[in-house]
């Protein structure tokens, strides 16, 4: 597998002299603020996007003291459309391949997702924007031998993002920073699945409802220098939003409790008709695992890319 530099600089040679103004974007936008798509966490906001690939790396704990741990390569594709101007729909796929050494690899492809969201809240003045949404994991769409779960899990959320250049002049370093976030519920289909062993026992998983939530912080280099002041960097530097995500998932019920996640600090770089983006994904606790991943991801506007078939919503457009 090429070194993650290598498929960086792959990706960014892609989009090397297709940035435009930030203002020529027609999405993600609240008054003069662009929320970039960010990768942990979803966006507050309906469009047209295909994200191909997201290219995710992790060493995962192995499953008894002594055991070799097991390294995952996850290849999504993830793809929105808006239907009107204010509600659009989402579908996903992940490729799985699980290593372990001294063993043959496990491949398959993971349960899909489809989702709907609803933009019900934009205030221009204050950067603000809101979205209600649902995700719908399909419980036996994948691969058991990956890890897919036999059961369904529906989970309703509430986005939000929040622009600071409402700020006074005289805070102009904090203005272009922004924050977006979720709050949702994990709802399984069952409330617990059973397995039995090899010497007639039966193992019971229990499924808990789950808080799923998440932040992104983020610090917007392309509206210091359209907003604030100019930094007289190159082109490309001025395209730069560090950010920094959180994604987390908390048990509520059913004998589980306890909070898991990763922080995920990062670069996105936005040009006119694509999004190059490279985190890294740093466990928050034991429970969250030992290793540190990382997460590669090529997002296409498909909107600017083809304003004719996607430039419009399905309706009304």
């Amino acid at each position: 597998m090429r070194s993650r530099r290598c498929r960086f600089a792959a990706a960014a040679a892609l989009v090397a002299g297709a940035a435009v103004s930030v203002s020529a974007f027609a999405h993600g936008f609240a008054g003069a603020r662009f929320f970039p798509a960010t990768i942990a966490t979803d966006d507050p906001f309906v469009a047209d996007e295909l994200s191909l690939p997201t290219i995710t790396w992790q060493k995962n704990p192995a499953d008894a003291p002594g055991a070799p741990a097991q390294r995952e390569t996850d290849y999504s594709i993830e793809m929105a459309r808006r239907i009107t101007d204010r509600f659009g729909v989402e579908l996903g796929a992940t490729w799985k391949t699980l290593h372990t050494a001294g063993a043959s690899d496990l491949r398959g492809f993971d349960n899909l997702s489809v989702g709907a969201k609803y933009q019900f809240f934009e205030n221009d003045a204050h950067e603000s924007i809101a979205s209600v949404g649902v995700d719908w994991d399909i419980g036996h769409s994948g691969a058991a031998r990956v890890g897919a779960d036999p059961f369904s899990t529906v989970t309703p959320t509430l986005f939000f993002g929040k622009g600071f250049g409402d700020l006074p002049e005289s805070m102009p370093w904090l203005r272009p920073i922004a924050v977006t976030g979720q709050v949702g519920v994990g709802i399984p289909s069952r409330t617990s699945t059973s397995t039995r062993n090899d010497d007639g026992s039966v193992d019971v998983e229990r499924h808990p409802h789950t808080l799923e939530w998440g932040l992104a912080f983020e610090y917007s280099i392309p509206y210091l220098n359209a907003n604030v002041r100019g930094t007289g960097w190159s082109d490309v530097l001025n395209r730069l939003t560090p950010v920094v995500e959180f994604a987390m998932s908390t048990a509520l019920d059913r004998g589980s409790s306890g909070t898991t996640g990763t922080v995920n600090p990062g670069l996105l770089w936005d040009g006119r008709y694509v999004q190059v983006a490279a985190e890294m994904a740093i466990p928050v606790n034991r429970a969250s695992g030992s290793y540190m991943g990382w997460t590669l991801q090529l997002h296409f506007f498909l909107d600017d890319l083809f304003p004719k078939a996607f430039g419009h919503p399905l309706v009304g457009g």
